[in-house]
């Protein structure tokens, strides 16, 4: 079994099975209703001798999808079950999660080539919005999907109405959405899922703290573009395959970049006279997050300093997360990565805002 790190990464392997022509399987989580392994929205690819590529929670719940996805791949047929993981305690028995999970198989994932093509494409120009997932119970079960650029929410034949795509592109979470028809050839479960180019994490230093650190922001899924302008550091073979560094001045290279709302920057240089004029241009910037490495004193000298030169007001320059990282007593360079990469995933997943207390340092 593979995971997947990042939506590319599912439709590019997803548009292979296809081009390929290999028999396979879309199991996708529905619904889930309370504790479940895995969350409404979640896929995975399954091959006809069952074969998984992603997860939906492992254990018994995806055994049954791998059991459901090798007859469905033979019948061509699209199939749905519901999976309750609230069976009382016992060593023999099933799954005591507490909650329920509602799954479609679908093997005819092979008929809406076109509309992953455009996500794939949308995703890799890092634009936004969303796949609709319709499904229909009438003589047999079928499926549709659809690829809804954000400029096509207010279309007035959107089923779903544009508020329900919108509140699932702003809140960055699937959504089941289900109503009772009479005429058995409508679509009555719908699946909206956000379409968003996957995060980006800017490193602006690519000393050791600044390797580490790439290293982990590709183990959880990131783009990553390391910005050193120190020839020594910015050798390929100190980081990971998928970083791209980018070679010359820091500040240069930031004004060149296009900065979204999945850019997340970690400012981990070796002065904090690169730091201040990074600082300058993160500060008007989109950015999810900016972090920036140094001692409680380096952040308030250079704080003192904006504020004084009105470069940001005091709100604007606690948007910034220094120092960097959050308190878990890190000494060494993969430590301090860590300590970085856990409070951009709080920021990224939470809104979470826990920062160093300023008598800490991060080195």
């Amino acid at each position: 079994m593979s995971t997947m790190n990042h939506p590319i990464e599912y439709y590019r392997l997803l548009l292979e099975a296809i081009e390929s022509n290999r028999p396979f399987a879309v199991a996708t989580v529905l619904k889930a209703e309370g504790s479940t392994p895995q969350k409404t929205g979640v896929k995975a690819l399954i091959d006809q001798t069952g074969v998984i590529q992603g997860t939906i929670g492992g254990g018994l719940v995806e055994a049954e999808a791998i059991r459901r996805a090798k007859e469905a791949i033979v019948s061509q047929l699209p199939c749905l079950f519901d999976f309750p993981l609230n069976d009382p305690y016992a060593r023999e028995a099933g799954p005591i999660c507490g909650g329920k999970m509602r799954i479609l198989i679908d093997p005819t994932a092979w008929k809406d080539k076109e509309a992953f093509v455009q996500i794939l494409e949308a995703l890799s120009r890092r634009l936004r919005g969303v796949m609709v997932t319709s499904i229909r119970q009438h003589i047999e079960i079928e499926t549709k999907i659809e690829w809804r650029p954000i400029d096509s929410f207010s279309e007035a034949n959107s089923l779903p109405d544009s508020k329900i795509l919108k509140d699932c592109l702003k809140q960055w979470t699937s959504m089941y959405w289900t109503h009772e028809a009479e005429d058995p050839a409508e679509w009555t479960e719908r699946l909206i899922d956000p379409v968003v180019p996957p995060p980006r994490l800017v490193v602006v230093g690519g000393g050791h703290v600044g390797q580490a650190l790439a290293t982990q922001a590709i183990w959880n899924g990131f783009e990553v573009l390391v910005i050193e302008d120190r020839p020594e550091f910015t050798d390929p073979s100190l980081f990971p395959n998928g970083v791209v560094i980018a070679r010359g001045e820091a500040a240069d290279r930031l004004r060149q970049l296009e900065i979204d709302l999945q850019t997340y920057i970690a400012l981990v240089n070796r002065g904090h006279k690169q730091d201040a004029q990074c600082l300058e241009i993160c500060l008007r910037s989109e950015a999810a997050y900016v972090g920036m490495i140094g001692s409680a004193r380096k952040v308030a000298m250079i704080r003192k300093d904006f504020l004084e030169q009105g470069l940001a007001s005091e709100s604007e320059f606690d948007r910034i997360f220094a120092p960097i990282g959050l308190d878990i007593g890190s000494i060494t360079p993969a430590e301090i990565a860590t300590s970085i990469m856990a409070q951009i995933i709080s920021v990224r997943r939470t809104g979470g805002s826990d920062r160093m207390p300023m008598g800490k340092a991060c080195r």
